[in-house]
């Protein structure tokens, strides 16, 4: 059974995803929900919704990116001034989930700071989650509301079909053993070959990849993760492919964080084109990529889950048939 019409919906945009959410809203035939947020000269931060929420369908957009802290205690107060503005339901919508990697305990004495930051996303009212290719899948068990978790597989296959027909023979190569699984899909997908490379970490900021299980000769390469952080895994693998013989390498993934060394990487010779979505913003790194970055966009495929989850709708079958294959 259908809920209120669509204009029910109020989506409204953190500092963190505004651009991201007015692409959202335009997509659903929208406007952006009203609302300010001002930081005092002390750091702390008030958010001013200037519109009527009482009874609506509310959606909040925000990733937690740089910086995290800031950007997480802003969606936070998100939340709680939509509660207390008697909003009917509230769904945080998380295009970049800060913190996703501190997932379990690999070692005494630390925490599990994703576990954490649902417990926060819960106390502060949501009523649900949307979000966008967590790190581990089994962070939405770490939510006791409902979590609906998109990845960006329908946006970076259309990209690699696109590039396929300009490529010719193609590997799909996962970067290290626990990415294969979604590499062999892309492959299937893609109706090409699939390589591993085998990687050894030797520390948070290091890597070294010591050989391919494939075949990668003459061929172009494209690999897909979920993220870009210091760009050391696909940089090491792409040393590796290149000494191989391959002629190409094209490497997407969903969110660009980028961060330290990765933009300096990344711009030497032995990736030929970088494609990310745009969960994260620019911010004014990324202009050494010009020339070989693609931006693509999620926004569609957010919009489309948010009209669904208004309507009490699947979700899931906006990834299908790529459910199963990330």
């Amino acid at each position: 059974m259908s809920r209120a019409p669509i204009d029910a919906i109020k989506i409204f945009g953190g500092r963190s995803s505004d651009a991201l959410a007015k692409k959202i809203a335009a997509h659903l035939g929208m406007t952006l929900g009203h609302g300010k947020v001002t930081a005092f000269p002390d750091g702390e931060i008030l958010v001013k919704v200037d519109e009527d929420v009482r009874g609506r369908d509310c959606y909040v957009v925000q990733a937690t990116h740089q910086p995290v802290n800031d950007s997480l205690i802003e969606l936070l107060i998100w939340i709680d001034c939509l509660k207390r503005a008697s909003a009917e339901r509230i769904t945080a919508v998380i295009p970049y989930y800060g913190y996703a990697r501190q997932d379990r305990k690999d070692t005494g004495r630390v925490p599990i700071t994703a576990k954490l930051v649902a417990n926060l996303v819960t106390a502060a009212g949501a009523d649900r989650v949307l979000a966008m290719d967590l790190h581990a899948a089994q962070i939405q068990g770490f939510f006791d509301i409902p979590v609906d978790h998109l990845n960006a597989t329908p946006v970076i296959l259309t990209y690699f079909r696109q590039l396929q027909k300009q490529y010719g023979d193609i590997v799909m190569a996962s970067p290290d053993v626990g990415n294969a699984k979604m590499a062999a899909g892309f492959a299937e997908m893609l109706g090409c070959d699939l390589a591993i490379i085998d990687k050894r970490r030797k520390s948070g900021t290091e890597v070294k990849s010591t050989s391919i299980i494939g075949d990668v000769k003459d061929r172009a390469v494209f690999m897909v993760d979920d993220m870009i952080s210091t760009a050391g895994t696909v940089c090491e693998a792409a040393k590796l492919l290149k000494a191989a013989g391959c002629r190409e390498i094209v490497v997407a993934a969903t969110h660009g964080v980028l961060v330290g060394p990765a933009v300096e990487r990344l711009t030497g010779p032995m990736i030929d084109r970088v494609a990310i979505t745009d969960t994260i913003p620019d911010l004014g790194r990324l202009g050494p990529l010009a020339g070989k970055l693609d931006i693509l966009s999620v926004a569609p495929l957010i919009g489309d889950a948010i009209r669904n989850i208004h309507d009490n709708k699947s979700v899931s079958s906006l990834l299908s048939p790529h459910m199963g294959k990330r």
